[in-house]
């Protein structure tokens, strides 16, 4: 099993309620889909480097998750059925966030 992150921008003309339940859905889907724990981070509404299908604006969630590389493409192919989803990305991930995280705060001690 890998570690993955996967980040999705959300048309930002959709109301506080359903994008909360819309990370709900694919936070389940992914633990279904995996079997394993799934990490979201809700960002919020930020502004687009460039324009994304007529917006200017995104709602950006990473979530962040373990899986066996041919799931991926079964969460991507939803990604792009869901009218709301205008962009997404899913990268693997080299080293786990806590084995990340502790080599950044060494650097810094040094």
């Amino acid at each position: 099993m890998k570690k993955y992150e996967s980040i999705i921008i959300l048309n930002p003309s959709i109301g506080e309620e359903v994008k909360k339940e819309k990370l709900k859905q694919y936070k389940k889907y992914i633990k279904e889909l995996t079997n394993a724990k799934v990490e979201l981070q809700d960002l919020g509404k930020k502004t687009l480097a460039y324009e994304v299908q007529g917006n200017k604006e995104g709602v950006f969630a990473i979530f962040n998750f373990g899986s066996n590389p041919e799931k991926i493409g079964e969460l991507e192919r939803k990604y792009r059925t869901d009218e709301d989803v205008i962009k997404f990305m899913t990268v693997r991930q080299e080293k786990n966030f806590e084995e990340y995280e502790d080599s950044e705060e060494d650097e810094q001690e040094m």
